[in-house]
Parts: structure tokens; C-alpha cells; sequence
């Protein structure tokens, strides 16, 4: 190998390899690349050396979007350092409610200035691929005929193929992998059950209504789409536009009152109609409907899946034999009534879900034996603290994270490690996925940590799945409000002695004063603690009385009510109720986050559009493709679509009058990874051609080989590599006739 180095007063370059003189032919923008960093003449030898230049020290684009961004991120590292020295002074939440916010500003503003310095040949034109999506039905608006319905989204005949495969490598992955359990549960979810989760009281956002026409809009969005108008406006300021861009910056964060105060100070109007519009009130987001004839139950479409494997997991935990721990897999339906879908497959109204629940011992979280299996797999994170400090992401070993206190514990570190290799698997290009810690303000109240597998699309940064450790808030919520023995039991080394205290209901005294209700009495008394009981023992004994409040209603207890009772008692096993660590994948958006990044042109024709998804997630695993229409192909067309058949590979046969090229790029724009072309040399040898999508190369072999060797590949049991090792090369097709 030859090497060289050139040192100049901005840049270090160093200089190596060699490939053939033909590849230097097909790559002109080599020497375009090399003359923009070297200020001298640059060029390529004809005996074949070729030179990459690594640059060891920044271009001048690179120092002048540092010199943009540093400032940037010195203000988010400053303000971080605000919202540290708060909280660990204890200061009053208002005070720090106000700092996280304009730490939030902050970041947004770092983070908008460094999409809008993304190199031009980082940026993706989503007008090439929505044409291909739209022209092949991956998928299309519903109802199209009628207007369409926004949020709701037709699967073709390709799209309905690939999210099957999707959805089958999830399970592979998945389900099959680590022995999950799957479940399959109701989409239509009584009320009782999603206000225990907190879904109906807490899953809202703000709405505002066309005072005439009754059109809805989110407040937030149509606050800012006024506002970017109005900062595109010649006339506008430089005071006027800082103003604006300050208020659209914070517009996640501004309360009912405020939004409101906000939309009548910049007279925003509907935007279809120029009407009026109404204050902002919340608006629930979820589907509610009746349940049964007389309508007397009411329900939901369930917004996530999860619950339903939380309302199950005392049968769960009996069908695993009541072991900790367990994981629970569904994949299904999911409705949110966004105001204002948009964005495709980003922000829908209906969608598909595939969720997991590990329950494990909250005690042994740090005790994952497969976490040595992944501790080495490398994730770029983009932790707290560096979203505080105004720091990008790092790349970064899981084992190494966990044992920083980056991650919470191994079992999340685990299955971030597992969603990033499927991640990979499906096709999403790994320099543009990260993982981004949920800052504390942004965190469930009842998470102990959260990362979200974010995408880099044309859309900005798509969370596409989330990673959250639950904790046990959610079976200590459907536990309070059924009753229901939402616990696992552990048992002891060793039998423990414990006291025992406990209020022991006068059922005869209580159903006499109390009737039917006295059954929540009964019930509420069950559920008191040590210290709840030796507290009721001291109000009845100095007050002669203790209120109870149930469902909303209070209760007078007296002392010939209630019998407290103490003694010792040998206990072999105590109650656990588990942790819950929870991936959650939007299929939609992961759907979408692939399509972009396996969206490709060739290079000799922009016109000639192609998707390099894998072979195993591809809609179509191979085309049978007759050279002609002449009829001695057609025993070998019907002879390879059977074998294909046999062997389980999705297969389309063009037998259309187009040229052949014209076929492979009809072929390649579905993502179709293998073409089998018979031609004239198949009725002498009875041999095909097989072409593979992304080089383009082929080689030839026997027709009745050729279906395994294509399940093969698509199966990921051999790779193209092997295939052109065993087989010769198709150059030219020997006979024309």
C-alpha cells in the first residue's frame, strides 16, 4: 500500500489505498473533494492509486458551524448547570419549573440551529420517495374517494408485505429469542381500567375550535405556524422575528391561559377559514365510545397495549409457573384522536403497536445474566447530562454505560442493546439512530429512567421507540383500584418471625351501619399498612372515631367497628409486586424511518429510484422475469415459481412486454432484493440468471438450484459474497434465439 502525507497550515490529510483505475472513472467527485481540501492541484495517477483524504483537522465549514453552534451550547451547558444547582439546593418547583423550561428553549434552539447547518448532502428530499409510495400503494390516505379522513392510513398490497415482515422479524427477534409470552388483547378497554392508569384524567392536549365552521386545531401548532408566517414577512423585524422565535421555542411548554393569552396578543385566525377562534380547552385524546345496547358502559379504543397485559398478569404469572421474572410481548392496534395528525405515518390516529413488559424483582434489576451477552454493543447516547451541558451524543458500550450510572441498570441497558440490533437489522442506517435520555421534567412520574431509539428522518428526530423502566406503578394502580392480588410470591431461605398488626372488621356492626357499602370498607381495611393501622388505633382510642375516605365518599368508624389485633406470626414467602421495564415500538414510524433511509437513486439516472431494505423485511423476495413473451419460457417461469413457492419466498412474476431494464427498476423501486431473468440460453442449458439489487451483478445457475439459493440469501443463511463464489458470473447471454 502506498501512503503519503500532506501537512498545510488549515489541514492534515493523510493519504492511502489503491482500488483499480475504473473505479477512479466512476467516482468524479473524488477529485472535486480532494481539490476543495488541498489548496495546490490534485491528481489521479493512470496506474491505479487512488487517494482518500482523511481530514485531521476541521475544514473551514467545520470551524465556521462550530464558531455558529459554540456559543449555542456553551448557553444550554450554563443553564444546565442552573437546573443542577437548583435542584440540589431543594429550591421551590415553580422556581425550577421555570429554569428547565428556558433549559428546554435552549436546547431546542441548539438543536434547530443544527438541522438547519446539516450538510446539503446530509439533507433528503422526500419528494422522490412520497412519489414512489404513492405510485407502488405502500400506503395512501383512507377513504380517498371521499375526501379522505386526516390520521388515517390504507396499507397496499407492498406496504401490507413489509409490515408483515416487519412485524415477523419482531417476533423472531423478540418473542422467539428470549421466550417471551404474547398475548393478544381487547382494543375496546372499559373506563374504570384507563382511569386507573392515570389515560383518562392526564392523556390530553390543548384545543382550540373555528368559532364558525367548528374546524379543529391543536393550540400549539397553529400558534406556531402563525407565527413562522408572520417572521417570513419582508416587513418583519429583526425585534419582531427574535420575538417570535422565542414564543415558538417554548410553545410546548405554555399553560392553558398562556396559550390563550398568546393567541389573541398575535390575533391568530383558522387557517382554512380566517374565522375566529375560541379560547383553548383541553382535549382528551382518546376514542370513547359505549359499550353494549343500552350504552350504560363506557369505553375506550385503547390508547397503548400494554394495559391489557397488566390487567392480565395474575394468569401470566400462574401459566409461568408464579417465577419471576417473565416478559410479556403483544403487537396490535392502538387509537389516539390527534387534533391535527400530519407528517404520514408519524402522527396517526389509528396504528400498530408492538409492546413488551419484562416484570422482573425490583431488587435484582442489576441481575440480568444475558447482559454480558450484548455488554459490548455500542450505542450512541444521548444522555441527560449531555443534553444539559449542550455536549452531542456518544458513542458508547452498554456494559460501559451501566456501570457509569448512564443507564439505569443492566435490564434496561439489555433491551436497548437488543432494539438497537433489530433496529440495524430492519435497515435503519446506524449514523442515523440514537438514544436520548429523558430529561427529569420530560419523565412519567413513575419512571425511573427512559431512553427513546430516536431516528434522524427529513422530519427532524422521530422517536420511534421508547425504553422505560415503570417501575410498579402500573400493577399498584390496577391493584388499588380492584383489590386484585396484583403480586408475586418470593419465597425465603429461611421462615422469618414478624409481627403482625392488623384492623380486623366487626363485619356485623359494619354491614348493619354501612349495608352494601361496608364490602369497601372491609376491603380498604385489608389494604392498610403497619403504620396506617397503629395510626387508626390512636384516633379511635383518643377521638373515638376515624373518617375513611373511599371512591370520593367519606366514612366515620367507631371503635366497636373495628378489632386491632397484634401477634407473631412464621411467614415462608413474602409478596413482591414487580418492576417493569417496557419497550414500546411504533411500527408506523419505524415503517417510515426505514424507507427513508434505504431510499436510493442510481447514480447514471436520477430517474431510477431504488430501496435497499434487507432481503428478509423486503416485500418481495425475488421477480421471475421472462426475457420476452415467447412461449418456451413458460415451463421455466411455472418450474421457478413453483420451487419459490416450496421454499417459502415471496415471489412476483413480470411477465409485462417492457424491456428488461425497464422490469429490474420496477423490481428495485419495491425493494425487491433478487431478480431470476429466464432467457434464450435457459431452453439450451436449462440455467437462469440471478441478479442481485445493489450491485446489480449476476451470476448464472440451474433453474432447479436456483429457489433454494434464494431462500437462502433471503433467510440471511448465505450472503451474495457466497453465491458469486460458487457460481460463475452472467456477463452476455450466449444465444439470442
Amino acid at each position: 500500500m502506498h501512503m503519503c502525507c500532506l501537512l498545510f497550515s488549515r489541514q492534515s490529510v493523510r493519504l492511502l489505498s489503491r482500488v483499480p483505475s475504473r473505479t477512479c472513472r466512476r467516482l468524479p467527485l473524488g477529485s472535486l473533494f480532494l481539490t476543495k481540501i488541498f489548496p495546490g492541484p490534485v491528481s489521479l495517477s493512470s496506474s491505479g492509486l487512488w487517494c482518500t483524504a482523511s481530514v485531521k483537522m476541521s475544514t473551514e465549514a467545520e470551524i465556521e458551524r462550530e464558531a455558529i453552534l459554540g456559543p449555542l451550547r456553551r448557553a444550554v451547558g450554563e443553564q444546565g448547570e442552573v437546573v443542577r444547582r437548583l435542584k440540589d439546593e431543594k429550591c421551590p418547583k415553580l422556581q425550577l419549573a421555570e429554569a428547565v423550561m428556558e433549559l428546554k428553549v435552549r436546547k431546542k434552539a441548539l438543536e434547530s440551529k443544527e438541522q438547519e447547518l446539516t450538510p446539503p448532502s446530509e439533507k433528503f428530499d422526500r419528494g422522490p420517495m412520497e412519489e414512489l409510495i404513492k405510485a407502488r400503494f405502500f400506503y395512501g390516505p383512507s377513504f380517498n374517494i371521499y375526501g379522505g379522513v386526516a390520521g388515517l392510513y390504507d396499507f397496499g398490497p407492498v406496504g401490507c408485505a413489509m409490515k408483515s415482515n416487519l412485524l415477523s422479524l419482531w417476533r423472531s427477534h423478540f418473542i422467539l429469542e428470549e421466550g417471551m409470552l404474547e398475548v393478544d388483547c381487547s382494543m375496546l378497554t372499559p373506563e374504570p381500567v384507563l382511569r386507573a392508569s392515570g389515560h383518562v384524567d392526564r392523556f390530553s392536549d390543548f384545543m382550540v375550535k373555528d368559532v364558525v365552521t367548528g374546524d379543529c386545531y391543536r393550540a400549539d401548532h397553529i400558534l406556531s405556524q402563525h407565527l413562522e408566517q408572520l417572521s417570513m414577512d419582508p416587513k418583519c423585524t429583526a425585534e419582531k422575528k427574535k420575538e417570535y422565535e422565542e414564543v415558538m421555542l417554548q410553545v410546548d411548554n405554555y399553560s392553558q391561559s398562556e396559550l390563550g393569552d398568546l393567541l389573541r396578543k398575535y390575533e391568530v385566525k383558522a387557517t382554512l377559514t380566517g374565522n375566529g377562534l375560541s379560547a383553548p380547552v383541553e382535549f382528551n385524546l382518546m376514542f370513547g365510545t359505549s359499550i353494549g345496547p343500552a350504552g350504560n358502559t363506557p369505553g375506550f379504543l385503547r390508547p397503548e397495549t400494554a394495559q391489557g397485559i397488566f390487567v392480565n398478569f395474575k394468569r401470566l404469572l400462574d401459566y409461568n409457573n408464579g417465577k419471576l421474572p417473565f416478559a410479556v410481548a403483544q403487537i396490535g392496534k392502538a387509537f389516539r384522536n390527534e387534533i391535527s395528525p400530519r407528517s404520514g405515518l408519524l402522527r396517526v390516529r389509528e396504528f400498530e403497536m408492538a409492546e413488551i413488559e419484562h416484570f422482573l424483582h425490583p431488587d435484582k434489576r442489576n441481575q440480568f445474566p444475558k447482559f454480558r451477552n450484548v455488554c459490548d454493543v455500542k450505542l450512541n447516547l444521548y444522555s441527560a447530562c449531555n443534553q444539559m451541558d449542550g455536549k452531542p451524543p456518544q458513542l458508547i458500550g452498554i456494559g460501559e454505560a451501566v456501570r457509569k450510572g448512564m443507564v439505569a441498570n443492566e435490564t434496561l441497558g439489555y433491551y436497548m442493546a437488543r432494539i438497537h440490533l433489530f433496529m440495524l437489522k430492519v435497515g435503519v442506517d446506524p449514523k442515523r439512530l440514537r438514544f436520548r435520555q429523558h430529561l427529569s421534567n420530560e419523565m412519567a412520574h413513575y419512571a425511573c429512567d427512559c431512553w427513546d431509539a430516536e431516528c434522524r428522518t427529513s422530519y427532524g428526530w422521530v422517536e420511534c421507540v421508547g425504553c422505560a423502566d415503570r417501575s410498579c406503578f402500573d400493577l399498584t394502580c390496577h391493584r388499588k383500584a380492584t383489590r386484585a392480588e396484583l403480586v408475586a410470591k418470593e419465597n425465603l431461605s429461611e421462615p422469618r418471625v414478624v409481627d403482625v398488626v392488623e384492623a380486623v372488621p366487626v363485619k356485623s356492626v359494619l354491614g348493619k351501619e354501612y349495608r352494601k357499602e361496608s364490602k369497601a370498607i372491609i376491603a380498604y381495611l385489608s389494604e392498610l399498612n403497619e403504620s396506617a393501622v397503629l395510626n387508626l388505633e390512636k384516633d379511635l382510642q383518643e377521638k373515638g372515631t376515624h373518617d375513611v375516605k373511599i371512591d370520593e365518599k367519606t366514612y366515620s368508624l367507631k371503635p366497636n367497628m373495628i378489632s386491632i389485633e397484634k401477634y407473631k406470626k412464621t411467614i415462608h414467602s413474602v409478596d413482591v409486586v414487580p418492576s417493569v421495564i417496557e419497550p414500546s415500538f411504533g411500527i408506523g414510524r419505524v415503517m417510515y424511518s426505514v424507507l427513508e433511509h434505504c431510499f436510493n437513486v442510481r447514480e447514471e439516472d436520477a430517474q431510477r429510484v431504488w430501496l435497499a431494505l434487507p432481503p428478509p423485511l423486503a416485500p418481495i423476495g425475488c421477480a421471475v422475469l421472462p426475457l420476452s413473451g415467447n412461449d418456451q419460457f413458460d415451463t421455466f417461469v411455472e418450474q421457478l415459481a413453483d420451487g419459490l413457492k416450496r421454499c417459502g419466498v415471496s415471489h412476483k412474476v413480470d411477465d409485462s412486454s417492457g424491456s428488461i431494464g425497464r422490469r429490474y427498476t420496477r423490481a428495485d423501486a419495491v425493494g425487491t432484493p433478487f431478480a431470476i431473468t429466464v432467457d434464450f440460453d435457459s431452453i439450451k442449458t436449462s440455467t437462469a440468471t440471478l441478479r442481485e439489487r445493489n450491485s446489480m451483478r449476476q451470476i448464472r445457475a440451474d433453474v432447479a438450484e436456483l429457489p433454494q439459493v434464494v431462500r437462502a440469501l433471503v433467510e440471511g443463511v448465505s450472503s451474495w459474497k457466497d453465491v458469486e463464489a460458487k457460481y460463475p458470473a452472467f456477463v452476455e447471454q450466449e444465444n439470442t434465439h
